[in-house]
């Protein structure tokens, strides 16, 4: 695929002014240069125009009007995803959602929230809350990223742990297919098996079967109480291993967050300040309606975690000691950033018990080629986020070749490519490798079902 001709967007320009106002409308180069760049740092690809959707007939107007011009176009929200799922390779438009922000409804006696794709994660977890409500998933970039981005990528979180991730409570889209037409899918009820789970699969589709432009999730009741635990270790390999004890004990945590030596150190000071001698750290969380089990299950957290190496078991005291705890946790992406000018953060997978040995692996495969690995994330559920942190381009083959590596250990201890994130641009040359051509050439087949002219977010999740 080629970039669009100036002539062609002139054109599709010209067509969209029809049915959309001047504001909706950008060419504006550094707006464009903006919306050409994401958190994954795989490169800048600015849009030749920004679209900026308000409504559902908007989105369906343009996805029609960019088919009729055969120009390429990328759905886009915060911006916050890190496989480079937002970017537009070949130019063309960059629809956003970004206005569509409106909660549209909350049901305390149904149990469910309808929100429009723009809508901050961060936000509708305070308005159901406010109900006594709960939305689980929780992105660590939840106070910027919007639902729709978690919707097209299925995002995880801390939490994914106990309850799971952005699947698991979406029931029910309006959803707008490449051609334009706007369909229905889900349902309102929480259960229901009518037909093909289409709802299972346009959720985590990354942008590339159609766009969301209204959601319906189903919530629980809030729980009344949250304990927090930071357990500290000396060393990284005892730390995964008590998180696989913990697990293998009975207990199921709300989170168990891994940090190792290189992530300590990035956010120590930051809000809470490690022991000296700190080399890992677990974050351990529980939660429920009674206080008292929450005690005794930390109690017996703590206990396991010091049969298998834990220097120190510290108790957050109150809510904002827990927090404080949490922000350093949430700081540690961009507190890493500090340490090399470059960094790029890998989100395997891999089943719990070989945890310990993968982070073994990793750490050896850095020092072997010279390069800083950070390794942290959920290690409740066996999702990593491998940092590669490097100082600049003439690093960049052994990053390429670090990477390379961390994928085929990463498959050979039964893992996946990709845990939350998505595949996007960034990964797409490790999709077969885990997958196989026959699965991927069927999800290429269903991708040219939705979208026979690969316009809209092409380049996506598969080979080029």
């Amino acid at each position: 695929m080629n970039r669009p001709s100036d002539a062609a967007i002139d054109a599709l320009m010209d067509e969209l002014s029809r049915g959309l106002r001047a504001d909706q409308l950008s060419r504006d180069p550094e707006k464009l240069a903006a919306y050409g760049h994401d958190e994954s740092d795989t490169g800048d690809f600015p849009p030749q125009l920004i679209v900026f959707a308000e409504r559902t007939e908007d989105v369906a107007f343009v996805l029609r009007t960019c088919q009729a011009h055969g120009v390429p176009v990328t759905p886009v929200g915060a911006r916050s995803g890190k496989s480079g799922g937002s970017l537009p390779l070949y130019g063309g438009a960059s629809l956003s959602l970004e206005r569509m922000n409106r909660i549209l409804s909350i049901s305390t006696e149904n149990l469910t929230a309808v929100c429009q794709p723009g809508v901050i994660t961060g936000e509708l977890m305070r308005a159901v809350e406010e109900k006594g409500l709960f939305y689980p998933p929780d992105p660590n970039s939840w106070e910027f990223c919007t639902l729709g981005g978690n919707v097209a990528e299925n995002a995880g979180g801390p939490r994914a742990l106990k309850y799971g991730v952005t699947r698991d409570y979406v029931i029910g889209l309006e959803w707008v297919l490449p051609s334009g037409e706007t369909i229905r899918v889900g349902r309102q009820t929480i259960k229901g098996v009518a037909g093909y789970d289409l709802v299972g699969l346009f959720v985590g589709s990354e942008g590339t079967l159609g766009i969301a432009t209204e959601i319906t999730v189903q919530l629980i009741p809030l729980p009344r109480f949250v304990k927090t635990a930071l357990l500290l270790f000396a060393d990284v390999n005892a730390a995964a291993k008590a998180v696989t004890a913990i697990l293998h004990s009975g207990i199921l945590p709300r989170t168990l967050e891994l940090l190792d030596d290189v992530s300590v150190a990035a956010v120590d000071g930051r809000g809470f300040s490690f022991p000296p001698g700190t080399g890992a750290a677990v974050l351990a969380e529980v939660d429920g309606n009674d206080e008292e089990p929450l005690f005794a299950e930390l109690a017996r957290l703590g206990e396991i975690a010091t049969q298998h190496g834990a220097t120190e078991t510290l108790l957050a005291a109150d809510g904002p000691q827990r927090e404080r705890l949490w922000a350093a946790r949430r700081s540690l992406s961009t507190s890493l950033r500090a340490l090399k000018r470059h960094k790029i953060s890998e989100d395997i997978a891999v089943p719990r018990a070989r945890i310990p040995e993968v982070i073994a692996q990793l750490k050896a495969m850095g020092a072997e080629l010279g390069l800083t690995v950070a390794t942290y994330g959920h290690a409740g559920d066996g999702n990593l986020h491998a940092n590669i942190l490097y100082d600049g381009p003439h690093e960049r083959a052994k990053v390429d070749t670090a990477l390379e590596r961390m994928v085929k250990l990463t498959l050979a201890a039964g893992g996946t490519i990709t845990g939350e994130h998505g595949v996007g641009y960034a990964k797409r040359a490790f999709i077969t490798w885990e997958q196989g051509p026959k699965v991927v050439a069927l999800q290429q087949q269903l991708k040219a079902l939705f979208d026979p002219k690969h316009l809209l977010n092409p380049g996506k999740i598969f080979p080029g």
